[in-house]
């Protein structure tokens, strides 16, 4: 079957790698070193709904997961949904600690993996900006197993800065996987962690 699929062109589909995920610190250091752009401390993961008690018991399971540490200080997550019907979870956790804000996108992904979930799956990010005030998202496509950076241009309404998006991906090229497919680096408008 393999020759079969090879001759017409069909490919298995890339499975996600959560892990990949760990490798945000390390590109972190490279964007602060080669760019200028330091972590927010913002991150988000976003997936498509589903009705039901067991995805709803899960919501509540992610949510008392993260929040255990706001009786420490921590900063509770934040549900919201988009224009488009997404829901997305936004987690903070301190700029520094990108480590942390990792571990919690990891676990969020890793929870709606494993109770079933993995098909709603869509997009994780974390957020940085510049001195100059620019924003910037790395963004983990969950179905491919890549990132891409996506750069909102500043003041401008659903307006992107390509060439700092191409001089992202040639910066990273060696911390993480990015996605060759230009036509995969979906914009972001608007997402928590931004």
């Amino acid at each position: 079957m393999r020759l079969l699929d090879a001759i017409l062109g069909r490919s298995k589909p890339v499975r996600p790698d959560l892990d990949r995920l760990f490798g945000l610190p390390g590109a972190a250091v490279s964007l602060e070193a080669g760019a200028g752009f330091t972590p927010t401390g913002r991150g988000s993961v976003c997936f498509a709904s589903v009705e039901g008690g067991a995805f709803s018991q899960l919501q509540r399971d992610v949510r008392e997961l993260l929040d255990a540490d706001t009786e420490r200080g921590g900063v509770p997550v934040e549900f919201s949904q988009d224009a488009y019907g997404y829901t997305w979870l936004l987690a903070r956790q301190r700029p520094d600690d990108v480590a942390s804000l990792v571990n919690d996108l990891h676990a969020v992904n890793s929870l709606l993996q494993d109770g079933g979930f993995g098909p709603q799956l869509l997009c994780s990010l974390i957020g940085f900006q510049d001195t100059a005030g620019r924003s910037l998202a790395l963004v983990y496509l969950y179905k491919r197993g890549t990132f891409y950076p996506f750069a909102p241009l500043p003041g401008a309404v659903e307006k992107r800065d390509n060439a700092l998006e191409l001089q992202m991906r040639a910066l990273l090229g060696d911390d993480l996987r990015i996605e060759e497919d230009l036509s995969r680096w979906f914009p972001v408008w608007g997402a928590p962690g931004l």
